[in-house]
């Protein structure tokens, strides 16, 4: 028999853990703890109170031990409570304003004036491309952001999240749209890595915007050559060489990609 000293003990919550104001859970073990807790806490409060310990019962004092504010569906890892707005909430004062999380208004409707195309399909710098070990080529995110400033001047463009944020396979992904003089004109989903610990959720959660920014500015035609086989190999033969490298921390052997203006390789990697 349970005392009726020790049931507080036994109805604390479990389960919980908070970094900030952003609630992280498991779904495969949220499932499994919070009926666990739910049963071994009925029991208990009916047991203190002379019941006879049926947890098909719960108690009314029994507290619930899933946070008002975590958005978890099992199976879909785990999710922040940044889920946006629609409806009233969405819309601000003015009831005609746009949800972004649903609309699609203006996409497709009409092309920018001309001196805004000249500016978004301009030929980018060779020396503003960068290359990554595995050879693949990419542009700085703050460089669309400074084509969409000249394009459409600060203020005039913005990123609308349309789906909360998602964390499964240590990764974290956001579908966002890319909103231009008060229309919609791209939709894509952005993604980046997060293995949890000593990674900052608010730097990953950034990285994931600048992702789906450079995915939407894809169907503005901004650096299109960077998907442009022809390009790529030009570029590579003329700016990059391969080189033989050790990894510090495993001291496994690769080739990986560098600029050739580049004197040396960056850590993890040492030349050999």
């Amino acid at each position: 028999m349970y005392s009726a000293r020790l049931a507080p003990r036994l109805l604390r919550p479990v389960g919980r853990q908070f970094t900030r104001n952003v609630v992280y859970q498991r779904a495969k073990t949220n499932g499994a703890s919070t009926t666990s807790a739910a049963s071994s806490s009925s029991a208990a409060a009916a047991k203190s109170a002379g019941g006879n310990g049926d947890a098909s019962e719960p108690s009314a004092a029994t507290p619930s031990t899933t946070s008002n504010t975590t958005n978890v569906t099992p199976g879909n890892g785990l999710r922040f409570n940044d889920e946006p707005l629609s409806g009233s909430g969405a819309s601000g004062h003015s009831p005609q304003s746009t949800d972004w999380s649903e609309s699609f208004h203006g996409l497709g409707s009409k092309p920018f004036d001309r001196e805004t195309i000249d500016i978004l399909l301009a030929p980018i710098s060779d020396t503003d491309i960068e290359i990554k070990p595995d050879g693949l080529l990419y542009l700085p995110e703050i460089k669309y952001r400074r084509i969409l400033n000249r394009a459409f001047g600060p203020g005039g463009w913005g990123l609308a999240p349309r789906t909360e944020s998602l964390i499964i396979d240590k990764q974290i992904s956001r579908e966002y749209a890319l909103i231009c003089e008060g229309r919609l004109v791209s939709i894509a989903r952005g993604e980046q890595d997060f293995f949890g610990g000593n990674d900052k959720v608010t730097t990953a959660l950034e990285g994931c915007k600048s992702n789906a920014l450079m995915r939407c500015c894809k169907d503005l035609g901004i650096a299109s050559e960077l998907w442009d086989p022809q390009f790529i190999r030009k570029w590579k033969q003329k700016y990059c060489e391969e080189v033989f490298v050790e990894h510090v921390g495993t001291k496994k052997k690769k080739k990986i990609w560098k600029l050739k203006s580049t004197k040396g390789v960056e850590y993890p990697y040492k030349a050999l």
